[in-house]
C-alpha cells in the first residue's frame, strides 16, 4: 500500500489508455524465524492493525537473457490482493525504486494461478512496454517467473488513521521457467517486507531495529524474482539510475563482476574499477550516468511526453562531448563493438541529427507563436496563428514519427549495446589513474580556450553564410565547455559557459526562424491569406539576430575571464 499519483500525460484525450499511477517505493526485505508476532514488535509511537490475509499470484517477463532484471527493472502481471494489476518497477536514486501500475484490462481467466505455464497472458501494456523497450531493445518479453504468494498484512498508523508503513509476512512458492514456458525449478520460502507509505525513513530504521532484535536478517536478494532465478544474470553494462551523481552509483547491479571476469575471459585485457579520485574514476561515473539518462529518456520519447525529444537530444550530445573532452583518457580501437571511438562519436552525431528535426520545428513553432502575440493586431492579419501551429504540429509529428521508425532500428539499438559496453568497463589509458583536480584544470582550460577561440574566429568573419555557420559552430564549442564543466561539479565554469552558449542560441534560433518564415509567406499567399505579417515576424527576428549578436562579446569576455579551479 502506497501513496499513489499519476504518472501519465495530462489531459488524457479520449483514445489515449489509462494513465500509469506511481509511487516511490522503499522497502526493505527479511528472512528467519521471529520470537514474537509482527504486530507485537512495532515502535511504541505507531499502532499496528492488521489487515488481513492475501492470496497473489504474479507472472513476471523480460528477455531471455534477462535484461531487465539485470538494469534492476521488474514487469509483473498480478492479481488478488489490493493492487492487482500490471506492475512496473524502475531503479531511482538512492536505492528507492518507481512502482508504476495499470490495471489488469479486460477481464479475463487468472491464467496465472493455473498449472499450465503456457496459460499466462503475454499482451504487456503499450506504455510498459515503452517504456523498457531501450533495455529489451529488440529481445521479445516472455513470462520468466510465476510466484504465488499468501501475504499477512499489518498496517502502522499514526493518531490520525494515516498509514506510515506496510509490513507484510509473505510465504512464497516460485516457479523459474524456460524460454518455452515449462518449469525450471521450484522455490518455497517466507519473508518479511517492510514498506514506507506515508511515514518517515526513521521508521523503518525503528522497525528494522525490533525485527533484528527478534531474530530476523535482511535478506540476500533483493527482490522475489531475483530469488526465484538464482544466481543474477551477467551483464555488460552498469547504468546508474536517472538522478544519481557521478561517483553515487550503487554497488548492488547484478552481474557487474560476471561482466568484467567474462570481458577477461573472453581475451580483453583485465578491468578494473580506476582508483577513487583519479580522472578514470571521474569518466566512467560520468559515461554510467549519462548512459543510463540516455536510456531513460528513451521512453519519454515513445510515449511523446513534453520536451522528450529536447532532453534526449541533450543526453546524446553530452555523451558525444565527454568522450570528445576525454578523447586522450581512452584508448581509440575499443569502442563497446564498433570500430573506434570515432565511430561511436559519429553514431552519437546520427542520434543527435535523428531527434533535431523534431526538436527544432518545435523550437521554431514556439519562437514564432510567442512574437506572433506580442504584435499589433494590425500586424498579423489573417489566421496566422492557425497556420503557424499547424505548420509546428504537423512538422513535429512527421519528424517524431520518423524518429521514432530509428529508435526501433537495428542500428540505434546496436548503439546503445555499444554504449552500454563501453560504460561498464570504458578502454582507460594509463594517464586516467592522474588526480581528477588537476587534469579538470586541464581540460576546462582547454575547453574555454575552444570555445572563445572559436567566437572570436566567426566575430571577425563577414557578415553571411560563413559567418552564420561559424557561430553556429562557436555555441556547439560552448555548450561542450559547459557540459565538461556540469560534468566535473564545476558550477561557475559551467554558468560562464552556459552564458555564453545561451546568446549564441538565441541568434541561431532567431536565424533559424527568419529562413522559415519565407516558405511560411509563400504558402499563405497560395492560400489566398495575406502575407504582411509573415514580413513583419522576419523583421523581427533579423533584429533578435542583430541584438543577440551585440551580447556576444559581453558574453565572450565573462566566459574568458572565469576562473578555473
Amino acid at each position: 500500500m502506497a501513496r499513489k499519483t499519476t504518472v501519465g500525460k495530462p489531459p488524457a484525450r479520449r483514445s489515449d489508455p489509462p494513465a500509469a499511477e506511481g509511487h516511490l517505493e522503499r522497502e526493505r526485505k527479511y528472512e528467519g524465524e521471529a520470537t514474537a508476532s509482527l504486530p507485537s514488535l512495532v515502535p511504541v509511537e505507531v499502532t499496528a492493525v492488521t489487515a488481513g490475509t492475501e492470496q497473489l499470484r504474479a507472472v513476471y517477463y523480460d528477455t531471455p537473457d534477462l535484461r531487465l532484471l539485470a538494469h534492476r527493472i521488474t514487469l509483473r502481471r498480478r492479481t488478488g490482493g489490493h493492487d492487482a494489476g500490471w506492475h512496473l518497477k524502475l531503479p531511482a536514486a538512492d536505492g528507492a525504486r518507481l512502482e508504476l501500475q495499470l490495471p489488469l484490462g479486460s477481464p479475463e481467466p487468472d491464467a496465472a494461478a493455473t498449472a499450465t505455464p503456457t496459460d499466462v497472458p503475454t499482451h504487456v501494456p503499450a506504455d510498459f512496454l515503452a517504456r523498457v523497450r531501450a533495455y529489451s531493445r529488440a529481445a521479445e518479453l516472455a513470462p520468466i517467473a510465476r510466484l504465488a504468494t499468501e501475504r499477512r498484512r499489518t498496517l502502522l498508523t499514526d493518531g490520525a488513521d494515516r498509514v506510515l508503513a506496510e509490513l507484510a509476512e509473505d510465504t512464497v512458492t516460485a516457479h523459474a521457467l524456460d524460454p518455452s514456458g515449462a518449469v525450471r525449478h521450484e522455490q518455497r520460502w517466507q519473508e518479511v517486507e517492510a514498506e514506507l507509505v506515508d511515514g518517515e525513513g526513521t521508521l523503518l530504521d525503528a522497525v528494522e531495529e525490533r525485527l533484528l532484535a527478534a531474530g530476523l536478517h535482511r535478506s540476500a536478494s533483493a527482490s522475489k524474482l531475483a530469488r526465484a532465478l538464482g544466481p543474477a544474470p551477467a551483464v555488460t553494462a552498469v547504468s546508474a539510475a536517472p538522478g544519481d551523481e557521478p561517483g553515487d552509483e550503487p554497488d548492488d547491479v547484478p552481474g557487474r563482476e560476471a561482466a568484467g571476469e567474462a570481458g577477461d575471459k573472453a581475451g580483453g585485457e583485465p578491468w578494473s574499477e580506476p582508483a577513487p579520485g583519479s580522472v578514470g574514476a571521474l569518466l566512467t561515473a560520468l559515461l554510467r550516468q549519462q548512459v543510463g539518462q540516455l536510456l531513460a529518456q528513451d521512453a519519454e520519447v515513445r510515449r511523446d511526453r513534453p520536451d522528450a525529444v529536447h532532453q534526449m537530444r541533450i543526453c546524446a550530445r553530452r555523451l558525444r562531448s565527454t568522450l570528445r573532452v576525454h578523447e586522450r583518457l581512452l584508448r581509440p580501437d575499443a569502442a563497446g563493438g564498433l570500430t573506434s571511438l570515432a565511430a561511436l562519436e559519429e553514431e552519437l552525431r546520427w542520434l543527435g541529427h535523428t531527434l533535431g528535426t523534431a526538436r527544432d520545428r518545435e523550437v521554431l513553432g514556439e519562437r514564432l507563436l510567442r512574437d506572433l502575440d506580442a504584435l499589433d493586431r494590425a500586424e498579423r492579419p489573417g489566421p496566422m496563428r492557425r497556420r503557424l501551429k499547424a505548420w509546428s504540429r504537423q512538422g513535429y509529428r512527421t519528424a517524431w514519427r520518423l524518429t521514432i521508425r530509428e529508435l526501433e532500428g537495428a542500428r540505434y539499438f546496436a548503439l546503445l549495446d555499444a554504449l552500454e559496453r563501453l560504460a561498464a568497463r570504458p578502454p582507460l589509458r594509463r594517464r586516467a589513474g592522474r588526480p581528477a583536480a588537476a587534469e579538470v584544470h586541464r581540460l576546462l582550460s582547454r575547453e574555454r580556450r575552444r570555445a572563445c577561440r572559436r567566437v572570436a574566429q566567426a566575430l571577425a568573419l563577414p557578415h553571411g553564410t560563413e559567418r552564420d555557420e561559424a557561430m553556429h559552430a562557436a555555441r556547439r564549442a560552448a555548450k561542450r565547455a559547459r557540459y565538461a564543466g556540469e560534468g566535473a561539479a564545476r558550477p561557475l565554469f559551467a554558468a560562464a559557459m552556459k552564458g555564453l552558449q545561451t546568446v549564441l542560441g538565441e541568434r541561431q534560433d532567431a536565424l533559424m526562424a527568419a529562413q522559415a518564415l519565407p516558405e511560411l509567406a509563400a504558402s499563405a499567399h497560395r492560400a489566398g491569406e495575406p502575407g504582411f505579417g509573415y514580413g513583419v515576424l522576419y523583421v523581427r527576428q533579423r533584429d533578435a539576430v542583430a541584438a543577440a549578436e551585440a551580447e556576444v562579446p559581453g558574453a565572450q569576455a565573462v566566459a574568458g575571464a572565469v576562473r578555473v579551479k
